[in-house]
This record gives structure tokens, sequence and C-alpha cells, in this order.
């Protein structure tokens, strides 16, 4: 029998299905996450894993069954009912001025206004993403938003403070779309390496159940022994 091999630096669960790689199946969680819960906050390290759940989940919303075979969601989902997922990942790059956040943004927009079929009528990046998701919603019912990394913009430039205000002012004009869009989404999590305190960056998207020092969901990401 051949053996597996270890997914390093492997993000997405296509890949380690389709690969041979080892995959320690954390698909209760996201079962447990999607039943108990509506919107989520985890923090981690760098390499831990994050972005491969986030894909996970992202792979459970759009019913792509045949990924999750001999896993414990493939027989405790429901793959009769498919989301459009909105996925913004920060993670790739780096973001030097709040000009390069907007068209970060923009860019992730324009990829889903696109890939959808819908006629953009405005500019403003959080504007652009409320209708994006009144317009989904219409259609399909309700949405998941996943965010990976939603703080890099912000540690990018922490040895500037004032770029780093800057950056963090235009991300929490951005997540607080995530709260006035309630109706509308069915699940939304957002990860990152830091913690801000809900006064600061998530003050508007309060309603976040920050699950970092959870024990129910400690191992969450990563292996155990």
């Amino acid at each position: 029998m051949r053996m597996k091999k270890l997914p390093i630096g492997i993000a997405t669960l296509t890949d380690i299905i389709n690969n041979n790689y080892v995959y320690v199946d954390k698909t209760p969680h996201v079962f447990n996450l999607t039943n108990r819960g509506k919107y989520y906050f985890l923090s981690r390290p760098r390499r831990f894993g994050k972005s491969l759940l986030i894909d996970t989940i992202k792979q459970a919303f759009e019913g792509n069954k045949a990924l999750f075979k001999g896993l414990y969601l493939e027989n405790n989902w429901d793959w009769t009912v498919i989301y459009p997922v909105l996925h913004f990942s920060f993670g790739e790059g780096n973001v030097s001025t709040p000009e390069h956040l907007d068209a970060k943004i923009a860019g992730f927009l324009d990829m889903y206004y696109q890939q959808y079929h819908i006629e953009n009528l405005y500019d403003e990046v959080s504007t652009r993403f409320a209708y994006l998701i009144r317009h989904l919603a219409k259609v399909h019912n309700k949405v998941v938003v996943l965010v990976d990394e939603y703080d890099k913009p912000i540690l990018d430039n922490i040895d500037d403070s004032d770029n780093a205000k800057a950056m963090r002012q235009q991300l929490k004009n951005f997540y607080s779309v995530i709260k006035s869009q309630d109706a509308n989404i069915q699940f939304a999590m957002l990860t990152g390496v830091s913690k801000f305190s809900k006064i600061s960056l998530f003050s508007d998207l309060n309603n976040l159940d920050d699950i970092t020092l959870d024990t129910r969901y400690a191992d969450i990401c990563g292996y155990t022994q």
C-alpha cells in the first residue's frame, strides 16, 4: 500500500483528496459550526491550517460531495442545497496603501460580479459588497461569506501606525456589511493571526462567536499526535 504524503503548504481540500495526501477529518467540526451558530471568528498562527479549514467549508456549501467520500460530512450534510460562497483571502502579497487595499477588494468583487453576471452599479467597495450579497440572495435565498487572513493588510503595515489605522478603518467598513446583510447570509467565518477587540475592527460586526479558545474546537486546525 502506497504511503500517503503529508500536505505541507497545501491549502485546498481538492488537492489533498485528489493527490493522496494525509487528511485528518475535520468535517465533524464543520457540521457542528454550521448547526450551532452562524457567525464565527478563529485566530491561529500562520501555517496552522486556517486556509484549508475555510476551503473545506467552502467546498461543503458549494455541494462538492465527491470530495467528502469517507469523511464525516458525506452522510451528515444536506447536499441538495447549494449556496453561493463569497471567499475573500488577504493572504497573498502585501498591501502597502489604502488605495492598494481598495483595489484588492475591488478585484475580488469584480470576479464575483463577472462569475454571476451581475451589472456593476456602484463604485464604493462596501456598497458593491452589499449589493452583491442582496442580488445573490434573491436568486439563491442565502449567501455564505468566508474571509481568510482578515487582518493581514493591517499586520503588513504594523510599523506605520497611520497606514495601519487607515487599513483598519477600510476593513471595518467592509466587514460591517456582513452584519448589515444578516437576513441574506446563511453562514460567515473570518480567520486571522491576531485578535482585535470588538470595540475596534469588529465594533460593527459584534455578533461574531470567537471560537479561538473554545475547547470544543481546540483541534479544528492541524494535526494531533
